[in-house]
């Protein structure tokens, strides 16, 4: 294949080959479940969403693992603060979490392991490196030696005599060196007894950093293709994992690829800050495929700065997309994808540059729209075939059962259908008996409801204003 990424490690744009013909493996880190997710928490899972089925399209094989960190300070500290049992506190926020991915339109990952369902293969990983002389117990904790490993740092081009201490337990004075990191963390009086697990070394529980490596390492062996996440992870996270994970043996990832963050008044949007726009309270504002597709259209690398002037911007731009795709329907039937066009191929191949495959789109449903007014049906069938094309593989096709209402909501919709043709028919009465004011006054007060006419060469029709 042609696609070509940009590697975080080699700082440039590789071409990606996967290790295994046919097949890619992906590793993306999921949520700290905390909390519920914001926008700048999916904007990654959208991001890699679209990868996959990149690669899906191309005929690929993809084994996509995102995990689930069900254990932290912050899940310990938060329920606590709520007084509930830091296990059910990650669990309410698992779901919201499921939630959003599923809203948003995200495909189930092949894997989706929880951290508190691994820990024997934590242990193991801590043992290997304590056998190769990378990891010293102390205390109850067992720490990382950075200066064991010389590699250390190569993943953001960092020297260890340049980095700030780890911070990341209460006991550094424990440790060799402040900037070593926790692989274990001893069971404190103050945690929950449930919070903790046997191992050699004492009852207690894993490092952030640990989880990952060794649930790559089961999901996906020793070496796999790409490891993704945000720009906010690849230091300490990102750089840790590498290093635990060589230094075990293990080759690890092939490619790293991070998204750009998603601000809010300048500042990354983040829980600690406050700063957020919860993933259920905008879809309550905005369609959810609105909000995928402002989250997909800008180039995942870059920043994207949330405000409600460009999300209504980006709602706008769908459904011109979305209206052509439902006029060419209603004009020519229910075709089916066609091929994608060349330049929006290039476009995804050239590192996914989402923003040149979104204008390609939009440069055939303009194409589309002027073959919809001159009433020439076979250039409508091509372009509606390309675009449903080119929006399915980025998760946006209007007419993909995940975006359609279902349920109780087709009843409403086939009403509010039948009571907006009785009126067009009113309308068209009107004026074919030369009474232009009632079929102007039928217009406006469709209208004042939200219903926006308009008159084509096959007749009215109508969509809801947003």
């Amino acid at each position: 294949m042609s696609l070509r990424l940009y590697d975080t490690a080699a700082h440039a744009v590789r071409d990606f080959t996967p290790l295994r013909a046919g097949r890619v493996s992906m590793y993306v880190c999921g949520l700290t479940v905390q909390g519920p997710p914001h926008i700048g928490h999916v904007r990654a899972a959208l991001a890699f969403d679209v990868l996959r089925r990149w690669l899906t399209h191309a005929g690929l094989e993809v084994t996509f693992v995102r995990n689930v960190t069900d254990i932290d300070d912050k899940i310990l500290a938060k329920a606590a603060a709520h007084g509930v049992e830091w296990w059910d506190w990650a669990y309410r926020n698992e779901l919201a979490c499921t939630r959003a991915y599923e809203v948003l339109g995200t495909l189930p990952p092949t894997y989706e392991p929880r951290a508190t369902g691994h820990v024997p293969e934590m242990v193991a990983m801590i043992e290997r490196l304590v056998e190769r002389g990378h990891a010293y117990a102390a205390g109850g904790d067992v720490y990382f030696d950075v200066r064991s490993w010389p590699a250390y740092g190569e993943l953001t081009g960092q020297k260890v005599e340049d980095l700030q201490p780890a911070a990341d337990s209460d006991t550094d004075d424990l440790k060799r060196d402040p900037r070593d990191f926790a692989l274990w963390k001893a069971h404190k009086p103050t945690d929950p007894a449930t919070a903790s697990w046997d191992t050699p070394w004492g009852r207690g529980r894993p490092g952030w950093h640990l989880e990952c490596s060794a649930m790559a390492h089961k999901y996906l062996g020793e070496e796999f293709d790409l490891h993704g996440g945000g720009l906010d992870l690849r230091f300490p996270h990102h750089e840790n994992e590498q290093a635990q994970s060589r230094a075990a043996g293990d080759p690890f990832t092939r490619y790293w690829l991070h998204n750009g963050w998603v601000t809010l008044g300048g500042e990354k949007m983040s829980k600690s800050m406050g700063n957020t726009a919860l993933v259920d309270e905008v879809v309550t504002r905005v369609r959810p495929v609105e909000l995928r597709y402002y989250l997909v259209t800008p180039h995942y690398r870059s920043t994207i700065e949330f405000t409600d002037a460009a999300l209504v911007e980006a709602g706008q731009a769908y459904r011109r997309l979305e209206s052509f795709v439902r006029r060419a329907v209603e004009r020519v039937g229910d075709v089916p994808s066609g091929t994608l066009p060349t330049a929006f191929v290039d476009a995804l191949d050239d590192d996914l540059a989402t923003p040149a495959a979104i204008a390609v789109a939009h440069e055939h449903a303009r194409a589309g729209n002027t073959a919809l007014a001159d009433g020439d049906d076979t250039a409508v069938a091509a372009a509606l075939g390309a675009v449903r094309a080119m929006l399915g593989v980025l998760g946006l096709d209007p007419l993909d059962p995940h975006w359609a209402d279902g349920g109780a909501d087709d009843r409403l919709t086939e009403v509010t259908d039948g009571l907006v043709r009785l009126a067009l028919d009113q309308r068209a009465a009107a004026r074919a008996r030369k009474d232009y004011a009632a079929a102007d006054a039928i217009r406006d007060q469709l209208t004042t409801l939200g219903v926006v006419v308009e008159d084509t060469p096959s007749g009215p029709r109508w969509e809801l204003s947003r």
